[in-house]
């Protein structure tokens, strides 16, 4: 007999089945016993009368797996409106060691660092589960999304050279006797593989070695990225990001629906036209400084009340970033050359996105790194590509985690990143 998941129990009805999982909770009463047992799908609920396997049954801590055979009975009450009678029950393992805290109350009641503590136990949890599948859906939108739009996806580095792309401390690490780094980001290399494919992405980890301590920021992160050429300016780029956005959550609704029913999230609407505001307007309507070099984190969180309540949206692009607070390779507005074709995407008040329109011609990027009192040599091997004939080009990347803890309501990235690497935590 062939194993079927819990979700697929109803269009059984009346017929014999197997199925298999963890035994999530053991409800035991005076003249019946009901064995919930979870598996990928959900929930299956076993009614057990006879003496013997109810025996079996309480000998079987929860977790433990267990393959059951039994017949399958309509019951509204039930998860999924069935479940199975006259069960054999069969453990496919030895008797679980309980985990430090309950799977199967609704919650987790556990503080946060106990959770991750036991990440591979917490995370069975639906609730933990279900925000991975999110992640999972979000990442399949969005490259489905820029599939469509034909652009190709590639694979860089992940250690480099040069410790020299954004400022960022970085994790210096020995290669073969020589120092080298992990990425900060794949900036340069998906900008040289505009040269090539014209339209390119990728789906990768990035590091972070700044000392933050926050809700919001991970030492290590999911980065989806994306560069294309042949752009007018950063507005071309913006677009491309737009539909990205509704391509994904689209995606999102369509393969995580349960995930997101057990959540009890609603996902947002993307406008047709994403409200916009220069940095400078920005300040004024967060009640900043007209001097601010950049926003806080409290400036955003008014911004994003701003965007609700004067456009009805969760997001808001803010544009014209100054040149001093992006990097080197950042296209400076022509018409105000102290502000850049750069922009970040609020999302619900926090920066999700950070894109712009590039440098593409050799002399700029000389004349950069110049204004800057920097050398072009720890750059020699980006910059040189540029000699060699680019169009003009520009790009974004999207935090996966903060995207997915934006979605989700989650307080804290941590409770939607299976395995959270940060400031005090490398383990599990």
């Amino acid at each position: 007999m062939q194993r079927i998941l819990s979700d697929q129990l109803a269009r059984h009805t009346g017929g014999a089945v197997r199925i298999a999982g963890w035994v999530h909770r053991r409800r035991l009463l005076k003249s019946v016993a009901f064995l919930i047992v979870r598996d990928a799908a959900g929930l299956a609920q076993v009614v057990v009368t006879d003496p013997a396997v109810r025996a079996a049954v309480e000998a079987l801590p929860e977790e433990t797996v267990v393959e059951v055979t039994g017949t399958v009975v309509g019951n509204a009450t039930a998860p999924a409106g069935v479940e199975l009678t006259d069960p054999t029950v069969r453990p496919l393992g030895a008797p679980a060691v309980p985990p430090p805290f309950d799977l199967y109350r609704p919650t987790l009641t556990a503080s946060l660092p106990t959770q991750l503590d036991n990440a591979p136990v917490a995370l069975r949890h639906p609730s933990r589960s279900a925000a991975l599948r999110v992640s999972a859906a979000a990442v399949a939108g969005f490259r489905a999304t820029l599939d469509a739009r034909r652009f190709v996806e590639i694979h860089t580095p992940k250690v480099v050279a040069s410790s020299t792309e954004s400022g960022a401390n970085v994790f210096a690490l020995d290669w073969f006797g020589r120092p080298a780094y992990l990425a900060q980001s794949p900036q340069f290399y998906k900008q040289l593989m505009v040269g090539v494919f014209e339209r390119v992405y990728e789906v990768g980890p990035v590091f972070r070695a700044e000392p933050h301590d926050t809700v919001r920021h991970l030492a290590q992160y999911t980065s989806l990225d994306a560069e294309l050429g042949f752009v007018t300016d950063h507005r071309d780029v913006m677009a491309v990001l737009q539909d990205t956005l509704a391509g994904t959550l689209d995606v999102v609704g369509d393969r995580a629906g349960a995930a997101l029913a057990t959540l009890g999230v609603e996902l947002p609407a993307v406008p047709g036209q994403i409200p916009a505001v220069h940095f400078t307007e920005a300040l004024k309507i967060a009640g900043a400084p007209a001097d601010e070099p950049d926003l806080a984190p409290a400036h955003e969180r008014a911004l994003g009340e701003w965007a609700r309540r004067e456009h009805g949206s969760e997001f808001l692009f803010v544009t014209g970033y100054p040149m001093a607070k992006r990097p080197f390779y950042t296209h400076p507005d022509p018409a105000r050359p102290a502000y850049s074709n750069g922009f970040d995407l609020l999302f619900r008040g926090l920066e999700l996105v950070t894109g712009g329109q590039r440098l593409h011609r050799y002399a700029d990027y000389l004349a950069a790194l110049a204004a800057r009192g920097e050398s072009v040599e720890p750059y020699a091997g980006y910059v040189d590509a540029f000699r060699h004939g680019m169009p003009p080009y520009g790009g974004f990347a999207i935090g996966l985690e903060r995207l997915v803890a934006r979605l989700t309501g989650a307080p804290n990235i941590r409770e939607v990143t299976a395995f959270p690497r940060d400031l005090h935590r490398l383990t599990p």
